[in-house]
């Protein structure tokens, strides 16, 4: 690599927590974002899959540690603020989807679906956020979905978080790019990974979701990698407040 792309691109010196981090995008994100050269804590509740994420991690050169913990609980997430120290990169990635109709949501539903959809971004940026404007430099990526646009398949209150999302994402944008914090939201298309599971068990359903991809087929992990290096480095010092699909032309049609 050339030492100008190297400085374009490089993470050295940088430290990222990743909620979600223990497999799917997340992992992915954070995989890249530590082969770029930048520290990373991941975050996430089960403790073997994180042992294993960490392992997998290390396994590349990337010195790499966690916290367990369950981004539905305040107390837990106060947990991370306050045990995970000084963070340059913060990516916003956990996510439940409880899918049920509309009608059939309860108020536990919501609570817990919004919790760690939206609560949970929101609190961890305004833990990190200020810090990051008080050093001059940060990066928060919060990750969206197709329903921060449109309705996709019974997931009403995960819809509704998420198109939150994005409103969050452009409030956090205004009060701390001006100290050099730049803040965007990922929306991946449809994306083979635990948290869709539920919808690849319905036959047919994954063909029918490939061919609606411009690209041909359904998002796999790996396909974040390239935009989350991006977003979390230098190269995107003028790019925050903004929306990026990554979604092989999904949200297109």
């Amino acid at each position: 690599m050339s030492d100008y792309l190297r400085e374009m691109f490089s993470l050295h010196g940088r430290r990222a927590l990743v909620t979600g981090g223990s497999s799917g995008i997340g992992y992915a994100m954070a995989e890249a974002i530590g082969r770029a050269g930048a520290e990373v804590v991941l975050v996430a509740r089960t403790e073997s899959a994180l042992d294993k994420a960490v392992g997998r991690l290390r396994e590349h050169g990337v010195t790499a540690s966690r916290i367990s913990a369950d981004l539905g609980d305040r107390d837990d997430v106060r947990r991370v603020c306050a045990t995970a120290g000084d963070i340059d990169i913060l990516v916003n990635d956990a996510g439940n989807n409880i899918r049920k109709p509309m009608a059939d949501l309860t108020a536990e539903d919501y609570e817990r679906t919004v919790a760690v959809n939206l609560t949970a971004p929101y609190l961890l940026g305004q833990h990190f956020g200020p810090k990051m404007a008080a050093r001059g430099w940060g990066r928060i990526i919060n990750v969206g979905s197709q329903q921060s646009i449109s309705a996709f398949g019974d997931s009403g209150v995960y819809g509704a978080a998420k198109a939150a999302i994005a409103g969050l994402t452009r409030s956090q944008a205004e009060a701390w790019s001006a100290g050099g914090v730049c803040v965007n939201t990922i929306i991946p298309g449809f994306v083979l990974t635990p948290l869709t599971e539920p919808t690849q068990a319905i036959p047919g359903r994954v063909e029918a979701l490939a061919a609606r991809h411009m690209a041909g087929r359904n998002g796999v992990p790996q396909d974040f990698a390239g935009a989350a290096v991006f977003l979390s480095g230098d190269a995107s010092a003028f790019v925050t407040g903004q929306v990026l699909f990554v979604d092989g032309g999904f949200s297109v049609h």
